[in-house]
């Protein structure tokens, strides 16, 4: 014979969560709050409102600023500021192309900007003759303008006041008869005799005026006869350029 046991009724919620026993708290989120930082005082800039220091006094500069309004047409011209004279230049090279009538004085003043047109112009025609020498012309100017400065002043000895400077002026210069053979030159074939007859020509007068020039701008007037003979040596070789 079975023997039964009392069971107590289990009851569940329809739900499936626990009994009203069960007891949750549900605490509200405290939303984020930054820290609080120190703010930054205001400070004004305004100076004239600033009170003058007394530690130190602020240094006063000279103006240099061009004001705005400046007039630029009294500003002297380029080639001025340069130190190119084109008159003078202009003046030289006609006095060059008179043999017979030198203006010692105009040379008194000595540059190397008429010097390095004629020089670049003597490179130039060269140029169009097949023939470059520009290197050659700059070395040989440098050369000579060396060689007859000493030989003029050993000659001269203590009387001799001509400088580097104004002989290498002088002896650009005087390279004009050799430009406008070298131009010349270009409407005569090569070979032809009318060639070195022309050259000799131009050799000649080279010298006659390289020789006047450097007696008159240096106040010397002995010995000529070798001062020439050193010209002539130095515009010899550059008529050797345009004829070979």
């Amino acid at each position: 014979m079975s023997k039964q046991f009392n069971v107590p009724p289990v009851k569940f919620s329809s739900g499936g969560s626990p009994g009203p026993t069960a007891t949750t708290q549900h605490h509200p989120a405290v939303p984020f709050q930054p820290r609080p930082m120190n703010p930054i005082p205001f400070m004004a800039f305004d100076v004239g409102s600033a009170p003058p220091s007394t530690s130190f006094s602020t240094p006063q500069f000279p103006s240099n600023t061009v004001p705005v309004n400046a007039n630029f047409d009294d500003e002297p011209p380029l080639l001025d500021e340069l130190g190119i004279n084109t008159k003078q230049i202009w003046s030289k090279t006609v006095s060059i192309l008179n043999p017979f009538r030198i203006n010692p004085n105009l040379h008194d003043d000595a540059d190397l900007s008429g010097p390095f047109l004629f020089l670049l112009a003597f490179g130039l025609f060269q140029l169009l003759a097949g023939k470059i020498h520009f290197g050659i012309i700059l070395g040989w100017v440098s050369v000579a303008a060396i060689f007859l400065y000493v030989v003029f002043n050993m000659l001269a000895g203590r009387n001799g006041t001509l400088d580097l400077y104004r002989c290498l002026s002088l002896i650009g210069y005087c390279m004009l008869p050799m430009v406008i053979l070298s131009a010349l030159s270009l409407f005569i074939p090569q070979g032809c005799l009318v060639v070195p007859v022309m050259a000799t020509v131009f050799v000649v007068w080279s010298t006659r005026l390289c020789t006047r020039l450097l007696v008159e701008v240096a106040r010397w007037d002995e010995h000529r006869g070798l001062v020439a003979y050193a010209c002539f040596l130095i515009y010899m070789l550059f008529s050797l350029l345009v004829i070979f």
